[in-house]
């Protein structure tokens, strides 16, 4: 399947600078990865996309200069949106993109996924499917969306994900032994694979 992977960039991370200082951009915060490297934390997030998804968008606000360098380091387009809703997002690239088969979801302050648990995600996708991890028995992320919801999803505003379709499709559960699907970094004590 041709399924276009859309990095969300674009929110503010208010509890993460209530903590760390309202300077720290914590997408471009140290992060020390799976693999011991430490890197900006938008770039663990872009390095560990997989290989079989080739149609990178990230969104990301004006503001954020090497957000979006970094995107087009690892060859993401990049919509430049001011609404740090997610739901904003998500139709803003949806309907930016154009065609495809499939959306994969991925949130710019999870670090931690392996690229393994996203193949996992965007095989077990379908035409009329989302897929989602789950891990000890919880949704994770990144979740996947099948072609026919591409309207609902551009449909989509404000701060609202798309949980909301949750309810109107067909939900395929991909079991994953990978921790880093329940694991957003919210605050600076998160930054750390293990802590």
């Amino acid at each position: 399947m041709t399924v276009t992977a859309i990095v969300l960039a674009a929110g503010q991370g208010s509890r993460f600078r209530a903590e760390a200082g309202a300077d720290n951009d914590k997408l471009l915060t140290n992060c020390v990865g799976r693999d011991g490297v430490t890197r900006p934390m938008i770039e663990q997030v872009l390095l560990n996309l997989p290989a079989c998804v080739t149609a990178r968008w990230i969104v990301t606000s004006p503001d954020r200069p090497e957000v979006v360098r970094l995107a087009r380091a690892y060859g993401c387009e990049v919509l430049l949106l001011r609404s740090a809703g997610m739901g904003d997002s998500i139709a803003a690239v949806v309907a930016a993109a154009g065609s495809a088969e499939g959306w994969l979801v991925v949130l710019g302050d999870m670090p931690f996924i392996l690229p393994s648990s996203m193949v996992q995600v965007v095989a077990a996708l379908g035409d009329d499917r989302i897929s989602v991890p789950l891990h000890d028995g919880q949704y994770g992320h990144p979740v996947a969306f099948g072609r026919s919801l591409g309207p609902a999803l551009m449909a989509l505003s404000g701060d609202r994900g798309a949980k909301p379709l949750f309810a109107k499709a067909c939900v395929r559960e991909v079991t994953v032994d990978d921790p880093g699907v329940l694991w957003d970094v919210d605050v600076p004590g998160l930054l750390h694979y293990g802590n």
